[in-house]
């Protein structure tokens, strides 16, 4: 064994040592961390996994199995024309109401079937950016400067990252590419409508099951009262098209309904019923040769690779920074003092603390408000929106799975940075 080989693991030994050596597990402030860190895993894991991780991993699977790579390299491959590729990335978010987190299974879906390297993190950053209902949800209790400064800010961002990812890693996605036009161009199995529409039911459940209540009296509000008949009837579609177009067993999967209605009937709450429904989904497809078989093993691929990053993430965001109104192992003071100015360190500091924190959709909104109102700034404000819900520490950690650390690294840096001079320009108007 060499020096070098035999030093850096004792280095690191050593320091895990004296980590567990002076763990202050005498301190009120870091056993209130650790409470915060094990109820924002609670939280996350009972608010998100279910209605919007599992839908995502179920649709990134359909994504690697029934959609060819030809068609994605069609319209978000590095040859695409980029007003189409970058368009349809960048306003993405209008439709996919998802957090940090759950868009992450969809970028892995798309990428690995051969998008190129700047549709994909447009994408990526605007799933859960562009958000209609987060800018709409801005507008009305930050204010509509703000709102549309978010707006615009979103797009902008989405269009710029991508070109300049695209532009830093040209090489390396030029590789790509060669492998990728070596894939032999295979006849679909179906008309690509079916597979469009098939898509779209997925989709259309997981947009369903995350919509919000909105104000009293409003549209939003009137679709969230009927969203479970909504996505009932949508599964009811998902069923129809598996069997007559993708050859699911009639019989399997007429049992599994009957099940899923069952226990929609003596359970109450929806999460049962949608737990039910995703693992029927499962007992419809595993095993099986062939699309269905191989669509459960890509959803699976996709849960066992970014689920443990996603959950020991969100555990170390919960332990430095705590839940949405909570505090972690950093004071919220410090974070409250840091953003009360329009300079270059409020806006960076919120700038990063918005990527290292986590934000479930629409949750930054109410944050904000209350660091509106202890005294943050205008810019500091923006920058946050404009980091926040793109970034997070989980986010993080799957990002770097599929990409590696310096594409990852560039995707974070060019979004602070970006949100940082933001903010500061915003400020200075506003």
């Amino acid at each position: 064994m060499t020096v070098a080989a035999l030093w850096r693991p004792l280095v690191w030994l050593a320091l895990a040592f004296a980590a567990a050596w002076w763990l202050p597990v005498e301190s009120p402030r870091f056993q209130a961390a650790l409470d915060e860190a094990l109820w924002l895993v609670r939280w996350y894991t009972r608010e998100h996994v279910i209605f919007c991780l599992l839908p995502a991993f179920w649709i990134a699977g359909a994504i690697g199995t029934f959609l060819s790579q030809q068609s994605v390299m069609r319209y978000l491959g590095p040859q695409a024309p980029k007003p189409v590729a970058y368009g349809v990335a960048a306003v993405s978010g209008t439709v996919l109401a998802v957090c940090s987190c759950t868009v992450l299974p969809l970028f892995a879906g798309i990428y690995s079937m051969g998008a190129g390297l700047g549709p994909a993190t447009a994408f990526l950053y605007s799933g859960p950016a562009i958000n209609v209902l987060a800018i709409i949800l801005t507008a009305s209790i930050l204010g509509p400067q703000l709102g549309l400064a978010r707006a615009l800010g979103a797009v902008v961002f989405a269009l710029v990252i991508g070109l300049v990812m695209a532009a830093i890693f040209r090489r390396s996605e030029q590789d790509r590419q060669t492998a990728a036009m070596q894939v032999p161009d295979e006849a679909p199995a179906r008309p690509i409508w079916q597979t469009l529409l098939f898509l779209a039911s997925l989709l259309l459940l997981l947009v369903v099951a995350t919509w919000g209540p909105g104000e009293p009296g409003s549209g939003q509000a009137a679709i969230h009262a009927v969203k479970w008949w909504l996505a009932g009837g949508l599964a009811i579609a998902l069923a129809a098209i598996l069997v007559w177009w993708f050859a699911a067993p009639p019989g399997r999967t007429v049992a599994v309904g009957a099940a899923v209605a069952l226990v929609a009937v003596l359970v109450p709450g929806p999460e049962a019923a949608f737990l039910a429904g995703v693992v029927g989904l499962g007992i419809v497809t595993a095993g099986r040769d062939g699309e269905l078989g191989e669509w459960f093993d890509q959803s699976w691929q996709f849960t066992r690779q970014i689920m443990p990053l996603l959950l020991g993430g969100v555990l170390v965001a919960g332990f430095l920074l705590g839940r949405p109104g909570g505090e972690g192992i950093v004071p919220a003071a410090w974070v409250e003092n840091a953003v009360g100015a329009n300079g270059l360190g409020a806006n960076l500091f919120a700038s990063l603390a918005g990527a290292l924190m986590y934000f479930a959709t629409l949750t930054e909104v109410p944050i904000l408000q209350g660091l509106l109102g202890s005294g943050m700034g205008q810019g500091p404000a923006l920058a946050l929106l404009l980091a926040g819900p793109a970034l997070s520490l989980p986010n993080m950690l799957v990002i770097r799975s599929v990409i590696g650390w310096r594409k990852t690294m560039v995707f974070v840096v060019l979004v602070v940075i970006m949100a940082t001079v933001t903010g500061l320009i915003y400020g200075a108007i506003a």
